[in-house]
């Protein structure tokens, strides 16, 4: 029934539930496939380790990205699982859905998706009778924040054996120190989204004992100097123009400019007059993007000291991969179209979903490089410049652009 189940969302027709597939497959009986998707005794470990080593072997390595980030399902009603009035990224509101937080993982803007985590809101953990009649597993019925779900599923990505070197992160996520410490924890490297008003020290902030005027002396560190916000520490910086890589319009660019600073998320302290402070953390790059409509965004990455603005700012802007996978999931595949309430049935789907996103993936790689291997080869031209009339070393040829799903 698998392969009828990935073959019903990567097929033709609008909707992609379990009725209507079963409609439209020649000789598959609508219980069959429900049962199987809802309700079969079989296990999804198999699958998923099948589906994080194809998707290492389409786009993972060194150079690949992971992004986390959530997607929400709208949907009515208040019995189908982790259904609730939750803000809907998708629409810009607060609104009836699900909200799944996904990773994606992306080399050479092909991304493929590897991770579908429901969260469940307090409306749901505070309510046992309600996950029992979903079928909510007894080690997911804890209250978890979309924080701790991502860190969980990034920890069971990388224990399947995916590769890459950077998580990338929006500022729902970048805004939280506990999760950019658990990143750092775990040896990654990362670049996130932040508000300007999150606070920073300069890079030469120190630690000094204060001066008591009175009383016993003080016992504790303190920073030399205070922290400001980060919109604030870049303020008298102007930038210079990146581009970044060539969309279909032309190049992208927009001015960008970076600092080497830490972080404020250190643990509290009470400091004088200014009540409990948070310490200084780790060293890291602030990076300010100005776009052209004259909006500003700030960044938080821990790549080297040494790396350069353009190095930075590919890297963030890399994120834009996430937001189209999203989408061709769900107008395509039929990601936001399951009609069941339980908990083990939208995590089927959402993993035949993924499988199919990626057998796509691997033809649309498989048809570039037919395309590229059938280019002709350039003649080699004469440089008239030279007496010799040595040929120039051969022009490299631009990647093929890659066909749409």
């Amino acid at each position: 029934m698998c392969p009828l189940y990935v073959a019903g969302l990567i097929g033709l027709g609008d909707r992609k539930s379990v009725q209507p597939m079963a409609t439209r497959g020649d000789g598959v009986p609508y219980d069959r496939l429900h049962q199987f998707i809802a309700a079969g005794i079989w296990g999804e470990a198999p699958l998923q380790q099948a589906l994080l080593g194809e998707a290492d072997r389409l786009v993972g390595g060194s150079d690949a990205i992971l992004v986390v980030d959530d997607t929400a399902l709208p949907k009515k009603g208040n019995r189908s699982v982790g259904v609730a009035p939750q803000y809907a990224t998708t629409l810009g509101k607060t609104a009836n859905c699900r909200t799944l937080v996904s990773l994606r993982l992306a080399r050479g803007e092909v991304p493929a998706a590897v991770g579908l985590a429901l969260f469940l809101p307090e409306t749901w953990t505070n309510d046992p009778d309600r996950m029992a009649s979903a079928g909510v597993p007894q080690d997911r019925r804890t209250a978890r924040t979309e924080l701790e779900v991502a860190i969980a599923e990034i920890d069971r990505v990388r224990e399947g054996g995916v590769r890459f070197g950077c998580v990338l992160a929006d500022a729902g996520y970048g805004c939280s120190a506990p999760f950019r410490q658990a990143l750092s924890e775990r040896g990654l490297r990362w670049a996130v989204g932040i508000t300007g008003r999150n606070k920073v020290y300069p890079a030469d902030v120190a630690m000094i004992f204060p001066v008591a005027g009175r009383g016993r002396p003080r016992q504790r560190y303190v920073p030399d100097q205070v922290s400001v916000a980060a919109e604030t520490i870049l303020a008298d910086m102007t930038g210079r123009s990146v581009t970044w890589r060539h969309g279909t319009k032309g190049r992208l660019r927009a001015r960008f400019c970076a600092l080497r600073l830490r972080m404020a998320d250190g643990p509290t302290q009470r400091i004088g007059t200014m009540g409990d402070q948070h310490l200084p953390g780790e060293a890291v790059w602030l990076v300010r993007e100005e776009r052209g409509s004259g909006e500003r965004k700030f960044y938080l990455s821990n790549l080297p000291a040494d790396a350069t603005l353009k190095q930075l700012a590919a890297m963030i802007k890399a994120r834009w991969i996430c937001e189209q996978a999203h989408q061709q999931m769900k107008e395509e595949l039929g990601l936001d179209h399951f009609e069941g309430r339980s908990w083990i049935g939208l995590h089927r789907h959402a993993l035949m979903t993924m499988m199919a996103y990626a057998f796509l993936q691997s033809r649309r790689l498989a048809a570039a490089g037919r395309k590229k291997k059938n280019r002709l080869p350039t003649a080699r031209v004469l440089d008239a410049g030279d007496p010799t009339g040595h040929p120039r070393s051969p022009q490299p040829t631009a990647t093929p652009a890659m066909p749409a799903l």
